[in-house]
């Protein structure tokens, strides 16, 4: 009842393909993803990388409510999209009447610190075992560890993508983390099976 309330007054369906905002451009609006999937990329070296897929529950978009800085990334709808837009009264607005909305935007923006922060470390040394390890542990914090059911071909594309390295490289990587127990791959779709094992990788590969 009270997310239907939110959708009436703060509510926005994108249709399929359409780009909500592009890299550069001002904005002065986040927003949360009630349905379907958004679609973050930045062209990197005249090329577009994939940063990232986002799903239900969560939010992009921040810093144009926070410090109306101009867009670093452009968000492309996947398929019919259900969001939540607010610009910066009414994200305040929202979030005095809804702690748990409120908590939950912290929680994803301490680790989205945290995850860039790690990120920052492997490519200061360019460990190329660890940043992939360290984007497949955060694909599966985001999709409830253990319980997640990731598309691994698609999550390879993206980590090639966004890493700049060869997809094959990547495909490898999660071959080698199925022989050894880390993760279960099946018809196309991937498993974790020892979170603390691919968190040590992500942590402290090294070499290339």
């Amino acid at each position: 009842m009270e997310d239907n309330k939110l959708f009436e007054k703060y509510g926005l369906t994108v249709d399929s393909g359409k780009i909500l905002f592009q890299e550069g451009d001002g904005g002065d609006k986040m927003y949360i993803i009630q349905e379907g999937n958004i679609r973050i990329s930045k062209q990197i070296g005249g090329k577009e990388h994939i940063l990232a897929v986002l799903g239900k529950g969560d939010f992009f978009g921040e810093m144009a409510i926070v410090n109306q800085v101009k867009r670093s990334a452009t968000a492309t709808a996947i398929g019919t999209v259900k969001l939540l837009a607010f610009n910066r009264e009414g994200f305040l607005g929202m979030i005095e009447k809804n702690a748990r909305i409120a908590l939950n935007v912290i929680d994803k923006l301490c680790r989205r610190l945290q995850h860039t922060n790690n990120q920052i470390q492997h490519l200061v040394k360019r460990n190329t075992k660890g940043l992939i390890a360290l984007n497949l542990y955060y694909a599966f914090a985001e999709n409830g560890f253990e319980q997640a059911r990731l598309e691994y071909h698609k999550l390879s594309r993206e980590i090639s993508l966004n890493l700049e390295i060869p997809q094959d490289a990547v495909l490898d990587f999660i071959e080698n983390l199925a022989s050894t127990r880390v993760v279960k791959t099946e018809d196309n779709l991937m498993f974790l099976l020892d979170r603390d094992k691919l968190h040590s990788l992500a942590e402290s590969a090294s070499g290339n």
